[in-house]
């Protein structure tokens, strides 16, 4: 009770501190553009030379935001806005007393480098979402779709604009000219739109803004001004049909004897993507036989915790708009919350078949690499009354593979069947667009499964409702959301979900959870529920509770690490809003997390402290401890009772040079080390960008992983001498990689980017030992080792004679490992008008195992140099109407 009043009355103080600063009124400011009428349409060159631009009034009287909000900026800037039937123009003009000294650095499309001046557009006037439009001094274009009142930038809309920028003896001017049909409005005879417009002033990393956004106003859009004078415009129904085509041609090692690896493979392929208009504000999205090869390969990764690794998605069908399908189980500031877990996971469409045939030693597999979408239609937007809709339809084929024997006769066996995807999502602001509260459906349906497919469910569905409610001008918020999952099969599929790691109804020593073979269903729940106060002041806050229960299952369709989990978190901030004489801005940070399972075990307890620091010099640095007192897993056994692990504490700190600077470093790592050395681990990365001059950028980062575990998990046996066995070694973990980049810019439509990565993670396991009182208190009372006498190797196999009688009570394979990975990109992109592009892509990569034995760089340079690697070579071009 105690501690209950003490966080009321901190809360309540926080709250009466910061409400004496609420009381300083900002002021909206309007700018009120004209129609061309007679004047002839601006030329985008860059420079405000046309008649048409005297038909209006500057608007300027910029305000700096950053780093000493409301001060004068070092330089002025002013716009105009004009506008006709089809297009709104804006013409800027950036001050500059030192022309010679603009930085103009070079970059494809949404690169942000160097001086810049965007302008923001809140067409739906809603006060959360926005078109933002950049053009940079080098004449880059830059543009990204703002949602959730600035806390998402889309940078893959790609909406066809124009835009010219010049420099003279004043500064730089810009031209941009905006085709209404990229943005979405009303059709309210006088339009009001919300507007801002920030510049980078480069040399000083200074942002200004038009209109005033102090540092501790929450959100972004919702602080705009106001545009004013638009009348008689008519919304725009888009209209786009992009064609594609790509030929490939793939190189590898030819596998002697297996038919199906003679060394290459080469096709063509087309397809079509088109974008309609249905209304102003809802498009429909249409691929057919689309193309989702990526230019950007994955990073390299192992995980030994067993647990599925989460990719970004890059593919832009499903990227572009994402933000409506998005529903986070249990998003929080406070992190440490499974914040990936996602009702829609949009890399499950499309994803490498997950059937593999079985076969004897004389039979070749043709097994295909990844599951045909046949076709994907996607009807998203907003409406001027603050509904978003979001509707995801997609089909993927069937997939066989051929399995052909020595004796030249083969089959065909079902690898994935044809599955029907369907998401659809709606969400509705209400209260003056201070509230909102949405719901998701998705559904996952697979035709005629097999029955060496029988692990896959038949349906998928998960269904969820969320809200977030604003108040006091919105530094105050409450929010949440409630999920719930239903997956049906056969008693094949629903057992095999409940002894997944994701779930573990098998796990020894659980009372509320148990495999039933017999169900064909499995239904669970989840959600977050949450407090906070982010604007205001220097102190913020937030506290809540999620939750996943064991039956809980999102993985046909989204993405899910764990269920049965119940949390708590709390994350107290505070940050400067002033710059002094040693630092731009700090930040100060508390957090918090417990969690139990559905029996009530009290599984975890940690702390953490933190702090970021902005240097007056640029610079960036960031240092965080923690410390866990309490920490037990149901998972670490696989199947195992509950496994406690002992307390720990680790670190993190990064730093990085001024990013204003043509060579530039940054370094980074972090440790974590058991109270009584059963863990130790250590991460370091550091490296450089280099942009000698404003085309080129090179950049490499080598890393450093190494990981001492004394009790990672092998495998379980069932009945050893009467008694299961939960088989542990100690691993000594060495993981090396580098990333290494290469960015030359043409011209901003035309760009030759490479990449490339070496990765090798090596394990060598030692002191095998089993479990035997898993939650004991004392690390070395929770497992038996075995001795040298009782551990036998030979032909990569272990034997262990436990009772030293001269009999195998069971064995093991050499857990030892080496995987050696070279992969990289070469990608040449020609935007040859605008929304139109040509890519040449050259992709390589090695993939090895490697001898354990050997030292980290040896086994590294003899697995990568002289080895063949698969290449591909890929020629894409597209071509987009805009009708």
């Amino acid at each position: 009770m105690r501690n209950a009043a003490l966080v009321f009355l901190t809360l309540f103080f926080i709250y009466s501190a910061q409400a004496q600063d609420s009381t300083e009124v900002i002021i909206k400011k309007k700018y009120t553009t004209q129609a061309l009428g007679e004047y002839a349409v601006p030329s985008i060159n860059g420079i405000l030379e046309d008649e048409a631009w005297n038909l209006v009034e500057w608007g300027g009287e910029y305000i700096e935001w950053q780093p000493d909000e409301n001060t004068p900026p070092t330089h002025q800037t002013k716009f105009k806005i004009l506008y006709d039937s089809k297009n709104l123009y804006i013409g800027v003009r950036c001050y500059d007393t030192e022309p010679d000294k603009i930085v103009k650095r070079l970059s494809r499309r949404d690169g942000f480098e160097g001086d810049w001046v965007e302008f923001n557009i809140d067409s739906y006037f809603d006060k959360r979402t926005a078109f933002s439009f950049t053009i940079t001094a080098a004449g880059v274009k830059g543009d990204e779709f703002i949602s959730n009142n600035g806390n998402n930038w889309d940078e893959s809309w790609n909406p066809i604009w124009y835009a010219k920028a010049h420099v003279d003896d004043e500064g730089w001017t810009a031209e941009l000219r905006i085709p209404l049909s990229q943005l979405k409005f009303g059709s309210a005879e006088e339009q009001v739109w919300g507007f801002q417009s920030t510049r980078r002033f480069f040399r000083n990393e200074e942002r200004s803004v038009w209109q005033r956004k102090p540092v501790d106003q929450p959100g972004w859009v919702s602080e705009f001004g106001e545009l004013h004078g638009l009348k008689n415009i008519q919304p725009q129904k888009q209209l786009e049909i992009q064609p594609y085509t790509v030929a490939k041609t793939e190189t590898y090692e030819a596998e002697e004897g297996n038919p199906f690896r003679d060394g290459s493979e080469n096709n063509i392929t087309a397809g079509l993507d088109a974008k309609i208009g249905i209304t102003n504000d809802l498009t429909l999205d249409l691929t057919v036989n689309p193309d989702f090869g990526q230019v950007d390969a994955d990073p390299s990764a192992i995980a030994l915790d067993g647990f599925q690794i989460f990719f970004q998605e890059r593919r832009p069908f499903f990227v572009e708009n994402k933000n409506i399908f998005d529903f986070r189980v249990s998003q929080s500031e406070a992190g440490n919350t499974f914040g990936s877990d996602n009702i829609f996971y949009s890399r499950r469409i499309g994803r490498s078949p997950q059937g593999y045939p079985d076969t004897t030693d004389d039979e070749f597999v043709d097994q295909p690499d990844n599951t045909p979408i046949i076709g994907a239609a996607k009807f998203s937007g907003k409406t001027k009354d603050g509904w978003a809709i979001g509707v995801l339809e997609s089909v993927t084929a069937q997939r066989t593979a051929t399995i052909l024997n020595g004796n030249g006769d083969s089959r065909k066996e079902m690898v994935e069947p044809l599955t029907n995807y369907f998401v659809g999502r709606l969400q509705k602001d209400f209260n003056q667009r201070n509230s909102y509260i949405g719901g998701i459906f998705t559904a996952t349906n697979r035709e005629q499964i097999p029955e060496q497919l029988s692990f896959l469910h038949d349906a998928a569905y998960t269904g969820g409702l969320d809200f977030k409610h604003q108040w006091a001008n919105r530094d105050w918020y409450v929010g949440g959301n409630l999920t719930m999952s239903h997956v049906q099969g056969s008693e094949d599929a629903i057992t095999n979900t409940q002894e997944s790691i994701t779930h573990l109804f098998n796990r020894v020593g659980a009372e509320h959870v148990a495999v039933d073979t017999t169900r064909t269903s499995l239904t669970g729940t989840g959600g977050n529920v949450q407090i906070g106060k982010i604007g205001n002041g220097h102190w913020k806050f937030e506290s809540g509770a999620t939750w996943r229960s064991p039956e809980l299952e999102l993985n046909d369709i989204g993405f899910q690490r764990q269920a049965d989990d119940v949390r708590h978190y709390t994350w107290i901030g505070y940050q400067t809003l002033k710059p002094d004489s040693t630092f731009r801005r700090v930040g100060i940070n508390y957090n918090h997390w417990t969690a139990w399972d559905f029996q009530g075990n009290h599984n975890y307890l940690q702390f953490n402290t933190n702090s970021w620091q902005n240097w007056k010099n640029n610079y960036r640095t960031n240092i965080g401890f923690n410390f866990a007192p309490i920490e037990y897993s149901n998972f670490a056994l696989r199947g195992g009772p509950r496994l406690r692990q002992s307390p720990w504490m680790s670190f993190w700190n990064s730093i990085n040079t001024d990013n204003r600077k043509k060579l530039r470093f940054s370094f980074f790592h972090n440790g974590r080390k058991a109270l009584d050395n059963s863990i130790k681990t250590y991460y370091m990365e550091g490296g450089f960008v280099y942009q000698p001059i404003n085309a080129l950028r090179i950049s490499a980062f080598p890393s450093l992983q190494i990981n001492h575990d004394k009790l990672q998990f092998i495998d379980n046996f069932d009945d050893v001498n009467g008694s299961p066995r939960y088989l542990n070694g100690e691993i000594n973990q060495r993981t090396l990689s580098m990333s290494f980049r290469l960015n030359y810019t043409i011209n901003p439509n035309l760009t030759i980017q490479y990449w490339g990565q070496p990765f090798i993670s090596r394990g060598r396991y030692s002191n095998f030992k089993h479990i035997t009182d898993p939650v004991a208190k004392t690390f070395d009372d929770r497992f038996v080792q075995y001795t040298d006498e009782q551990t036998t190797l030979s032909d990569s196999t272990y034997t262990i004679d436990e009772d030293l009688d001269g009999v195998t009570d069971f064995s093991f394979d050499d857990p030892d490992f080496s995987f050696v990975q070279f992969r990289s990109n070469l990608v040449i992109r020609w935007e040859y008008i605008p929304g139109s592009e040509i890519f040449l892509v050259w992709s390589q990569d090695v993939s090895r195992d490697g001898d354990p034995t050997n030292g980290l760089l040896s086994s590294l340079g003899d697995n990568i140099f002289g080895q063949k690697p698969q290449n591909i070579f890929l020629l894409k071009a597209t071509y987009r109407f805009v009708l």
